[in-house]
This record gives C-alpha cells, sequence and structure tokens, in this order.
C-alpha cells in the first residue's frame, strides 16, 4: 500500500540536508501518509463506498536557537519549504532544542487490512440483524479501514517510523414512535477484527430498555455511568494529570503526589501495547511507556513531553504528541485505561435499589474545573435492581472530582471509549433532576 512506502522516501533526508546548509542549527521532519477505505449506510441500506488519501511532511528547524515551523501537504518543494521555516523562526523567541538522537528502532506494523468487500458485508449484516428484532427503526452505519504510517527524522540520527492499520464501525438505530424519537448508536474500533456481534446485541439491548417512558428519580441518587458514559468522568482527570498543568498551576492536583485523590480502588494508567491506541513512540521520537498514574486512589505521576519534563526536573514520559501537523509537541495522552472491577453491567444494574443508568449523554465537564452538568440524551430508571424504562428530559449535576471519590463499584466491562479503556461504573449521590411523565 501507498503508506508503507515512506520510509523508503528521500525527502526527510532532503529536508534535513538542506536545512543544515542553510544555516539551521537542528532540525526534524515528521511525516504522516494515511489510506482511508469507508463505506457508508443510510436508512437501512448501502449509501457510499470512498477511497482518500492524504499525506503530509512537518519541518522543524532551529536557526540561532529560534524556532520555526512549516507544514506541507501532499507535493513538496524542499527548497520553499525550508526557507519558509527559517523566515518563520526570526518571529519566535529562542528556546532549548529538544531532540532524540542517534536511534534506529525498528517497530512492527500493527493491525491487519481488511477489504471493502467484507467491511460492507458487515454492515448489511448488522443491520439486518437489529431490524429483524426491531423492523420499525431506521439504521445508518459506518465501517472503516485506516492505514496510516509516521516516520520521524532528525539530524542527531534518528529514525522511526511504523506503521498501524485500524477497523472501525459505528452504528446507530433511529426509533420514532409517535412524537417520541429515540436514537441509540454504539461503536468499536479495533485491529485486526471488529466483534460486531457485540455491537448488535448492546444496541439491542438499550432498544428493548427503552421500550416504555418512565418519570426519572430526582434528588441525590445513584448514578450508573455505563463504559460508553463514564468517559465523560475521565477528561477532567487526564487534564489534571498533564505535566503542563502543573507547571502552570492550573491542576488541582499539583502538590498532591503520594496522597489519596480519587477512591481507593481505583487504578488508572497508560500502556504502550494496549488495545488499538497502543504506541512505540510518541512525535517528539521518545519511547513511549508503561506509567501508572493513580494506584488504588493515590497520585503516583503526571505524564509529559521532552520540555515540560525538563522544566519538571524529570525527563520526557513518552507523551510528546502533536494536536495537528502544524502543531509543536506537548503533552498528551495515546491511551488511558482504567482497571476494570467485576461483573457485567446488568450486575452492577441489580445493585440499585433506586437509580439512575446514564448511557448517552449530551454536554459534560467543565474542563479542568470539574464541575459538570449534563442532559441524559439516553438513560434509563431502575427500581429493585430492575430496569423500568426510558427516562426523558433529565440533568445530572456535580463535580468530578467529588464524584470519583465516590464511587462505589466498577464493573469487569471495560471497553474503548475514543483512547479511553473505562468500565461502567457507579457513583452515589449525584444530584438529579427530571420532568414526570
Amino acid at each position: 500500500m501507498v503508506p508503507k512506502k515512506l520510509p523508503q522516501d528521500t525527502l526527510a533526508e532532503q529536508l534535513l540536508q538542506l536545512a543544515i546548509k542553510c544555516g539551521a542549527q537542528a532540525a526534524e521532519v515528521y511525516q504522516s501518509r494515511s489510506l482511508s477505505r469507508p463505506v457508508f449506510f443510510e436508512a437501512n441500506r448501502l449509501k457510499q463506498i470512498e477511497t482518500s488519501q492524504a499525506e503530509g511532511t512537518a519541518l522543524r528547524l532551529w536557526q540561532n536557537g529560534r524556532p520555526g515551523l512549516t507544514v506541507a501537504y501532499g507535493s513538496v518543494e524542499p527548497q520553499a519549504m525550508v526557507e519558509r521555516a527559517l523566515a518563520l523562526s526570526q518571529l519566535n523567541q529562542p528556546e532549548a532544542i529538544e531532540l532524540n538522537s542517534d536511534t534506529r528502532p525498528s517497530y512492527p506494523d500493527l493491525g491487519e487490512d481488511v477489504s471493502q468487500e467484507k467491511l460492507v458485508d458487515w454492515g448489511r449484516e448488522a443491520i439486518a440483524l437489529i431490524r429483524d428484532v426491531y423492523p420499525d427503526v431506521v439504521c445508518a452505519a459506518d465501517w472503516e479501514c485506516d492505514v496510516e504510517t509516521t516516520r520521524l527524522v532528525n539530524t542527531l540520527g534518528l529514525d522511526c517510523h511504523y506503521t498501524d492499520t485500524t477497523l472501525s464501525c459505528y452504528i446507530s438505530a433511529e426509533w420514532v414512535r409517535g412524537d417520541d424519537f429515540l436514537s441509540v448508536s454504539d461503536g468499536q474500533i479495533e485491529r485486526g477484527w471488529l466483534n460486531s456481534e457485540k455491537v448488535i446485541q448492546q444496541i439491542l439491548q438499550r432498544l428493548t430498555w427503552a421500550r416504555e417512558n418512565v418519570s426519572p428519580s430526582t434528588g441525590r441518587i445513584p448514578v450508573l455511568f455505563t463504559s460508553k458514559a463514564a468517559d465523560m468522568l475521565w477528561g477532567t482527570v487526564q487534564a489534571a494529570l498533564n505535566g503542563k498543568q502543573v507547571l502552570e498551576g492550573a491542576s488541582p492536583w499539583a502538590e498532591r503526589q503520594g496522597k489519596p485523590v480519587i477512591a481507593p480502588f481505583l487504578t488508572l494508567y497508560q500502556d504502550p501495547q494496549a488495545g488499538p491506541y497502543s504506541c512505540p513512540f510518541d512525535d517528539e521520537g521518545t519511547p513511549t511507556q508503561p506509567l501508572v498514574f493513580i494506584q488504588d486512589g493515590v497520585l503516583q505521576s503526571f505524564y509529559c513531553d521532552r520540555t515540560t519534563g525538563r522544566r519538571l526536573g524529570s525527563a520526557s514520559t513518552g507523551n510528546g504528541f502533536r494536536p495537528g501537523l502544524g502543531s509543536y509537541p506537548t503533552s498528551g495522552l495515546f491511551n488511558f485505561l482504567i482497571q476494570p472491577g467485576s461483573g457485567s453491567l446488568q450486575d452492577l444494574i441489580q445493585q440499585l435499589e433506586n437509580g439512575l443508568v446514564v448511557d448517552q449523554m449530551l454536554g459534560g465537564g467543565n474542563g479542568i474545573s470539574g464541575d459538570f452538568s449534563i442532559n441524559v440524551d439516553l438513560g434509563y430508571r431502575v427500581q429493585n435492581g430492575q430496569i423500568v424504562g426510558r427516562v426523558k428530559d433529565t440533568m445530572v449535576a456535580g463535580n468530578i472530582y467529588t464524584a470519583l471519590k465516590q464511587v462505589v463499584k466498577l464493573g469487569g466491562d471495560a471497553d474503548w471509549n475514543g483512547s479511553c479503556y473505562t468500565p461502567s461504573l457507579i457513583v452515589e449521590g449525584l444530584s438529579t433532576t427530571g420532568r414526570n411523565y
């Protein structure tokens, strides 16, 4: 495939040689090529098949200690790119040159390719299975195979690259009953194969739970966040663990290392080899590493890039990533895992005498402050350990830091939501409001 030819290209070497020849002290080239082949279904039928390719090159150099960054997409004129980066460097203040040196690691390709024909078959089968049970629903779906090759090379001898193939699916089912509209959605991302049966069963289960609309419980009640919804809680935590936020004094945990910060049975970590978001090196060429952030509720460490690590008096944790091709590396996460507990989602539901299950929501946390107020897009009332129906016009509010101290149960049903691997969990006593029916 086109992306796998990247390491044999000479563009990166040309750019580095030209940069030094034109007066740069040091330089690096970051290249990304991707091949995407999505298939789209709409109104229960195949709508579109696409194939798209993208290619980008970022050159970062330093002249007189001043950094200059420029980006090109598609074909590149090396001389023009170097001159543009040099000109931009004159607009910036001098800084330390943060480059890894003299390594040429070999990384295996990740994932397996799947044909578009197979993606079409998977999509048709999934929609048919849902509509066999609920013929009135209207389904839409996206199935996709993405192949991306990344290469990073610099003037200090670093040259690393790898190819990553991922498969993803997303299915939504819309059910209109008079003036009542219900939308249930779920998805999956994996390498090599997709467990579409699991996604289908989760959608069917939620449609079954939503057959009846009921009034919600209100006041301070236990709230069960499914693995899909629990991701809302962890975004604020990821921000609080960011070394850059610690340096800026924005993280409320900046002075809390070695102290309890959340419920004592919660362990949060990153694993470079886990799941579809595994990654052998960051965008600075630093090898990624296992890192425990919180162990049994006690804060252990933060994550950082090279610059942040140096300013914190430590080394990079292998977490220097570019928000975009035209951005400088900054502290970021490639995967984030919450160690699961035990029991299925149904087991957790049975532990609630009177509570709320949140599965889909509108809104979320208010940044690093942790305050949140969400509209429940898809939720269910629980009475005596059983779901009795769907709730509408319901809101849940609170503070994430406080809520994570009030987690009373973790499920064993962890799943990937974006790059966060989280189980379902029960939070005791969140403020809930709603309209009676």
